[in-house]
């Protein structure tokens, strides 16, 4: 038996290799090498450092230390187009925020008590209640064991059961079709219908979003191609909602410019039109035309003669519309109301409504639901080429279906309760009560706003924001560009600053050439919303002060 503590000679196979080291050895090798050794003291597997260190070093210079390598992903190597993306609504002016609202929580002491996000359409983030029915049909919905409870009514229950036995699995946790859930799509075409007095809409030419967001970027994604002079050119309105931008940017498109008329309560001129696409056919094709109606961030809602007429030129021009009408409830103004491009498309007869090719969106997120963490929307497009549904369609599948549970939302939109069912009265009143807050939330801010020296806005006839005209003064404009900032930027930043209230420059929405703005929304409770504007009219009045 073999004494404990005695020596044996290795066997072969568990002898160190000599011949490279990897991992930790190459580690423990690089070390000594770096440190030094000294003669003589003992070392790996009994040998000096010395030799320990030579040997490494011999090891080494066969395989030398590598630095470390430069990042494959720079600023300099990523997508360009991707970069030359902006989106002003969650731009450097919400940086800030983010930055003010953090330091009021370690306790820095502020001329404010709290950040008010002015900047975002966010309905609920602002305080508004979600609508009962919507969300009692969505907990049934996403918790099927509620069905048996007495607590819900049954019209909520006949929908969600409606909703999931379309549902693979009867689960909101199973795929759909890439296009949407099947009845789903036949609710959005029969809202259509009702809400355009019986014109008729084909569920087959219904897909559903990832909000009105996710169908707008898709549909250019098909309608983008070429280059040079003939690269794709999508006229935009200015001021525009920065989403457009940011997508002609990302694929690479050419963005044409044409502007809101604010002497004319941001009315579209079809002269306007005519003047952008005759100077973009030097540079590009143009051969889409945005329009959004009620307008972000303008609040204008357009006339039924004026949406003739851009469906005239469109027809004339031969270009493709993309009608965002995600604002189609929320119009105040006495006098106004919403016309939906597909109707009056149809009203003017074959020859137009047989030709013109238009794709319209709506949303959960705004109107009168305000539901926009759901992310639920749905597109119409009509007089598509077959051959390029079925690109459509696969360009859909590729990100598999919109959230179901969006679809989900975007369904009870579509099909609320209706006279003589259980849940009428009370979602009759809840619409009614957030629509009617946000028209005296309207008027309100434009009347307030006209009342300060130096600020001129127009009525806000829809949608759910202010765009009021700020006049600022020469020695405001240089010191915004001591600071490297448009004027209005700095204004904004300033506001931001000294009263914790976070809204928009106009230069992220465009503007013309000088000119400044800034974007509101109107969504804060009245008494909150009238205190918001009574510290911007103090903090306006003070600017004007100190730079005048």
């Amino acid at each position: 038996m073999m004494k404990l503590g005695a020596r044996t000679a290795p066997s072969r196979s568990l002898r160190p290799c000599r011949v490279s080291l990897g991992g930790r050895a190459m580690q423990r090798a690089a070390a000594l090498v770096r440190r030094g050794c000294c003669p003589g003291t003992p070392g790996p597997w009994g040998r000096s450092q010395s030799s320990a260190a030579a040997e490494a070093s011999a090891v080494l210079k066969v395989r030398p230390q590598r630095s470390r390598r430069e990042r494959i992903l720079t600023l300099e190597s990523m997508n360009p187009q991707v970069k030359a993306v902006e989106y002003a609504v969650r731009g450097p002016i919400v940086l800030k925020a983010v930055e003010l609202e953090l330091e009021l929580q370690r306790g820095i002491k502020k001329p404010f008590t709290e950040v008010i996000r002015a900047n975002i359409g966010d309905a609920q983030a602002m305080g508004q209640q979600p609508i009962t029915f919507l969300r009692q049909v969505m907990a049934l919905c996403t918790y099927p064991n509620l069905l048996d409870s007495p607590s819900f009514p049954e019209d909520a229950k006949k929908r969600a059961r409606r909703i999931l036995q379309a549902c693979g699995g009867n689960s909101l946790g199973s795929y759909s079709a890439s296009q949407g859930v099947n009845c789903i799509r036949e609710d959005v075409a029969a809202y259509i219908t009702r809400r355009d007095g019986g014109v008729p809409a084909d569920p087959d030419n219904i897909y559903l979003t990832t909000g009105a967001s996710d169908g707008i970027s898709t549909i250019l994604k098909i309608l983008v191609s070429g280059g040079g002079k003939s690269r794709t050119g999508v006229l935009i309105p200015i001021p525009q909602y920065p989403l457009y931008s940011a997508v002609i940017s990302e694929l690479d498109a050419v963005q044409v410019n044409y502007y809101l008329d604010e002497e004319n309560c941001w009315a579209l001129n079809v002269n306007e039109l005519r003047r952008a696409v005759r100077e973009a056919k030097e540079h590009c094709d143009p051969k889409v035309l945005c329009i959004i109606n009620p307008g972000n961030p303008t609040g204008q809602v357009q006339s039924r003669k004026c949406i003739e007429d851009v469906i005239h030129f469109a027809w004339e021009e031969k270009l493709f519309l993309l009608a965002d009408e995600v604002y189609q409830d929320n119009v105040y103004s006495p006098g106004c109301r919403f016309h939906s491009f597909k109707k009056v498309l149809h009203e003017m007869g074959p020859e137009y409504s047989s030709n013109v090719e238009l794709a319209s969106f709506h949303s959960t997120s705004k109107g009168y639901m305000g539901e926009c963490g759901y992310r639920g929307g749905y597109m119409e497009v009509i007089n598509l080429h077959p051959e390029i549904k079925g690109q459509l369609v696969k360009l859909l599948s590729v990100r598999l279906c919109p959230p179901v549970s969006g679809q989900a939302a975007m369904d009870i939109v579509v099909n609320p309760p209706v006279p003589g069912e259980e849940s009428f009265e009370q979602f009759r009143r809840e619409k009614e009560s957030v629509l009617g807050d946000l028209a005296k939330k309207a008027k309100l801010t434009e009347d307030l706003f006209n009342q300060v020296p130096g600020v001129q806005c127009n009525p806000l006839q829809g949608a759910m924001y202010a765009f009021p005209r700020i006049f600022l003064p020469a020695r405001a404009v240089e010191a915004a560009q001591a600071h490297t900032m448009a004027p209005d930027m700095f204004y904004c930043m300033k506001l931001l600053e000294e009263t914790g209230i976070c809204v928009v420059p106009g230069s992220g929405f465009g503007q013309r050439e000088g000119t400044y703005h800034f974007r509101m929304t109107i969504l804060p409770p009245v008494e909150k919303l009238r205190t918001v504007l009574q510290k911007v009219k103090e903090f306006h009045i003070k600017f004007l002060e100190k730079y005048a």
